[in-house]
């Protein structure tokens, strides 16, 4: 599905008010997305002085007011808090009286469906979960971001139209996930981001180790064309030692990072394990190849030094 073009906001009158419970990273960005689509956001909740700033940077004029008052002025609230204090804060919402009948309450936990919006549905409000693809600075640069992003969408059947048109106005593309889907979606999500920044970062550390004087420069075509081949190719696109069976270099490898960064072995043959399984599910491994290799994986204590030679990245 397309995003497809918005008439200019002059066009049309704001049809929402619209108020924002955690002034993070995400929820000042969507809230300005918003504003572009014609909504008014008119209050924002924030603690640290982080947030203000970020509030006072993407929504000019908007008040920084405790949550339930951003509750008592927004038709939709955005609640963009940390996954662990989501349902506390919407448990006490609920309590404190301070969700209204028909009001729009939506978080973009991707962790969670609706079921966590359950306190503020029996409050009567409309939950959704509206989750944005995407890792945010807390800039301006996010609002552009938002072009193209998908969200992961979740919502009650008779909500599900107006909640992908809302990710729509923002510029996003919905994407249907089943409630029970959440924490599956999630978690791809975390292996694919979150572990490439950890395995990028480490890369660069460990050429500075080596001598490289711009690791980001020598990194960036290669995994730039990684990252492409993958996304078009799966596991098609796997090349290097795990790939060819060659242990001996594997060996080297593992030999190496013990001894300039034994904190890297680890994950070195954790992500090698599960390479080798893949490569050999998907036929790119020859079995004949794969026991010496799984032998060198297996056993971190002992790190033999014959292989086969090969020097592909």
């Amino acid at each position: 599905m397309n995003a497809q073009p918005l008439p200019e906001p002059r066009d049309r009158p704001a049809r929402l008010t619209v108020g924002v419970v955690g002034a993070g990273r995400v929820g000042p960005a969507l809230a300005a997305s918003l504003r572009l689509a014609g909504h008014r956001p008119v209050a924002a909740s924030g603690v640290s002085d982080a947030s203000v700033r970020r509030a006072a940077e993407l929504l000019p004029g908007v008040p920084v007011v405790p949550p339930a008052e951003v509750l008592a002025r927004a038709e939709l609230v955005l609640l963009t808090v940390p996954d662990d204090a989501l349902p506390e804060l919407v448990a006490g919402l609920a309590e404190t009286g301070a969700i209204r009948p028909g009001q729009l309450l939506v978080h973009t936990s991707g962790r969670y469906g609706v079921g966590v919006l359950d306190p503020a549905l029996r409050a009567g409000a409309l939950p959704l979960a509206l989750h944005p693809v995407m890792t945010f600075t807390g800039t301006s640069v996010d609002v552009q971001r938002l072009a193209g992003c998908s969200f992961g969408v979740t919502a009650p059947e008779e909500l599900r139209l107006a909640a992908e048109a809302l990710v729509i106005e923002m510029g996003g593309e919905p994407e249907w996930i089943e409630e029970e889907a959440r924490p599956l979606y999630h978690a791809a999500l975390a292996i694919g981001a979150n572990h490439l920044t950890t395995l990028v970062a480490q890369a660069m550390e460990l050429l500075r180790e080596a001598g490289v004087g711009a690791p980001d420069r020598m990194l960036g075509p290669l995994l730039g064309a990684a990252l492409d081949n993958t996304l078009r190719s799966g596991d098609a696109a796997l090349t290097g030692p795990v790939a060819r069976g060659d242990a001996g270099t594997v060996a080297a490898h593992v030999a190496e990072l013990r001894r300039h960064a034994p904190q890297a072995v680890a994950g070195y043959l954790a992500m090698a394990r599960t390479t080798a399984d893949r490569a050999l599910a998907h036929g790119l491994l020859k079995a004949e190849l794969a026991e010496d290799l799984l032998g060198v994986l297996s056993d971190v204590s002992d790190v033999p030094g014959k292989g086969r030679g090969g020097t592909e990245s």
